[in-house]
């Protein structure tokens, strides 16, 4: 157990792996991950796969196709929450959870969902307070052509980004 006195929040580690850990803060009672240790840009944070497979996306999916979602395993990546300014990315063509940028020891995995999701099953209002935040996030089929600039996607993403622009 810790206290941050600059985020005034109480967390418990509750998974520990060897590139990162789980931890939940205990007044949102949200689930975050943290690495454990630092990644230069495009180091390969972690390889992953399908614990499960679903023709609709979930909450805690990935979209790898039309009607293909997985569930992911090791289930602790599912805990990487989103950013607008996120530091990893899910490669779902080479199965690889890959660094954007260099990512600090303690630091959290982000992703920008939307990277991974063209319709997503919950729209929700980000709140991750950068200065590009695109407000609410509800899939890459939503997305201005200069946000979609602005991102890596997945390959499928790509694909069906290609096909509206």
């Amino acid at each position: 157990m810790s206290y941050n006195s600059k985020t005034s929040s109480l967390t418990f580690v509750i998974v520990s792996a060897e590139i990162a850990e789980i931890r939940i803060d205990a007044r949102q009672n949200s689930r975050s991950l943290y690495s454990r240790k630092t990644f230069a840009k495009d180091d390969v944070i972690a390889q992953f796969g399908a614990k499960e497979t679903f023709s609709e996306p979930t909450y805690l999916t990935v979209q790898v196709g039309d009607n293909e979602h997985i569930e992911l395993l090791p289930e602790y990546l599912e805990c990487i929450n989103h950013s607008c300014e996120p530091n990893c990315f899910f490669n779902t063509t080479t199965l690889e959870l890959v660094a954007l940028k260099e990512i600090a020891e303690d630091e959290e995995l982000t992703f920008f969902y939307p990277s991974t999701e063209w319709d997503m099953d919950q729209a929700f209002k980000c709140t991750c307070g950068n200065k590009g935040c695109i407000g609410m996030v509800k899939g890459a089929r939503y997305l201005s052509p200069e946000n979609i600039a602005k991102y890596r996607f997945t390959d499928f993403i790509a694909g069906k980004l290609k096909s509206i622009l």
